[in-house]
């Protein structure tokens, strides 16, 4: 049964990882095309903006990627799985808005790529919520609860409580 589910993972992750570089390839490409073939844009913004969509693309390659035995062409690993929540879906989240990104520019010009802000903001926004709820719980470890304070009274009232 543990085979299976590493199969699963395995085709998932290639699936995955294929539909991400065939998106790469067609935004980047149709975004060169159109920069040499009809209107000029910022190929120092393009560069500069895209370095961490080919980053995060990388790091998915590499811990995702299924790896076979070249001899007996059986599952070694199956890679990370690339469904998971966290840092993982945050990169495709990357990848993603870089995508949309380069298509505003294509169709609206250099003002496209304020839609990147996107990423550092939320970013900041998960970094923050996160500092807040490590504050509170470093704040609780300092309390006792409220149940280790004697109550004072007879016991007609304590039981009353």
């Amino acid at each position: 049964m543990a085979q299976k589910a590493r199969k699963d993972r395995a085709k998932a992750n290639a699936a995955a990882l294929t539909n991400l570089h065939t998106g790469t390839l067609i935004v980047n490409t149709l975004f060169v095309l159109f920069n040499f073939l009809f209107k000029r844009r910022s190929m120092l913004l393009y560069v500069i903006l895209s370095i961490p969509s080919f980053i995060c693309e990388y790091v998915l390659e590499s811990s995702g990627r299924p790896k076979y035995d070249p001899s007996t062409k059986a599952l070694q690993n199956a890679g990370e799985d690339l469904s998971a929540p966290g840092l993982t879906e945050y990169m495709f989240d990357v990848i993603w808005v870089t995508w949309a990104s380069v298509v505003f520019v294509i169709l609206f010009g250099n003002w496209g790529w304020l839609l990147w802000t996107v990423v550092p903001a939320y970013g900041a926004f998960k970094g923050y919520s996160l500092l807040g709820a490590a504050r509170g719980m470093a704040g609780m470890q300092g309390q006792q609860p409220d149940s280790a304070v004697p109550m004072a009274g007879n016991r007609k009232q304590r039981r009353a409580a």
